[in-house]
């Protein structure tokens, strides 16, 4: 009978001295600390995983593709994506200083940081609007009704895909009307006006062995009609044309300047599948962006109400954790979508 006084007691004196952030599953405010923060890094790396999965994709169509690739980059604006870079690095400095605030017990320092950090995320929300409007502006949207979309091999929309021919090489050319040596499409070939600049592809060692030089970066080569030259004079004309071609392990600026009709009319019905892509994971990554200023806002609250403390800051140390994985998220896109070219 003693001994289950003592335990009524002992229980009584530690309901006493129970925590009130202290879920009634754990022993210690540490131990739910921990258990939480580990939690937290499980569900980043589910996270991981499934960008992973977007990378992965990334990966195999520029492998396979890439003229179509460099093509799609002129639609993208690597200004916008810079500024947006430095909004969010800026964003996760003021989420840390926010959590040692918290660490410390600094009520309005944690108030101030996690406020900034949510203005941090509203500027990128907003930035990326701009960064869409320009897409819809010229039908480049995701999936079928993108302007590059093809159905039965034929262009599903004629005139959008000819606004948006102009938008992309307009930039891709740095704003000259000039193009590639390949050929338009159905409804839209070249006038005399603005007639593309054939490259010179051929150049002959002999009449039964033309040797095949890649005018686009990524082109193919033929290699197999390679034929030794004879004497030095065809050596001297073959290192010439060589050397106009450009090397394709380190390509000049004009080879990655891709137009529209550079690329072949296979490639020509894939450029949308880059747009896929595009908005695929900068979509995804915004909608995590906003669901964690959704989180942060959630937090703003509660230490406005003065609910953290030296002893309870768990869950903006946890919140913490997943808008730094935001950031990092952003950093790997940034330069594999508008810098990688």
């Amino acid at each position: 009978m003693s001994s289950e006084h003592e335990q009524s007691n002992h229980a009584a004196n530690g309901d006493h001295h129970h925590p009130a952030h202290l879920a009634h599953h754990f022993e210690t405010p540490e131990q739910q600390f921990e258990s939480g923060k580990l939690g937290m890094w499980v569900f980043l790396a589910t996270e991981i995983l499934m960008f992973g999965g977007l990378f992965c994709a990334y990966a195999i169509y520029r492998g396979n593709h890439q003229d179509v690739f460099l093509y799609g980059y002129g639609a993208l604006d690597k200004m916008w994506g810079a500024t947006n870079t430095v909004v969010l690095l800026a964003s996760s400095l003021t989420m840390a200083w926010g959590v040692r605030a918290a660490q410390k017990g600094q009520q309005k320092l944690l108030v101030a940081m996690l406020i900034a950090t949510f203005m941090g995320g509203v500027g990128f929300m907003c930035i990326k609007g701009v960064e869409y409007q320009q897409k819809w502006k010229h039908n480049l949207f995701p999936g079928t009704m993108n302007a590059f979309y093809y159905e039965g091999g034929q262009a599903k929309y004629p005139e959008k895909l000819k606004h948006a021919i102009e938008f992309i090489d307009g930039r891709n050319s740095g704003g000259e009307a000039s193009g590639g040596g390949g050929h338009a499409p159905a409804g839209h070939e070249s006038t005399d006006d603005s007639k593309p600049v054939e490259h010179s592809d051929t150049v002959e060692a002999d009449s039964a062995s033309p040797v095949i030089i890649p005018a686009v970066f990524g082109a193919p080569a033929d290699v197999s009609t390679i034929k030794p030259p004879a004497n030095p004079t065809e050596q001297g004309v073959l290192d010439s044309a060589i050397d106009q071609a450009g090397d394709g392990s380190t390509p000049s600026a004009a080879h990655t300047q891709i137009l529209w009709n550079d690329l072949s009319g296979a490639e020509q019905k894939k450029v949308h599948l880059f747009f896929g892509i595009y908005f695929m994971m900068t979509g995804l990554h915004g909608l995590h962006v906003l669901i964690g200023m959704v989180l942060i806002a959630w937090l703003t609250f509660k230490a406005f109400k003065g609910q953290f403390s030296k002893d309870y800051f768990a869950p903006v140390d946890i919140g913490g954790l997943y808008w730094h994985l935001v950031d990092l998220i952003w950093i790997f896109l940034f330069p594999l979508l508008y810098l990688i070219h």
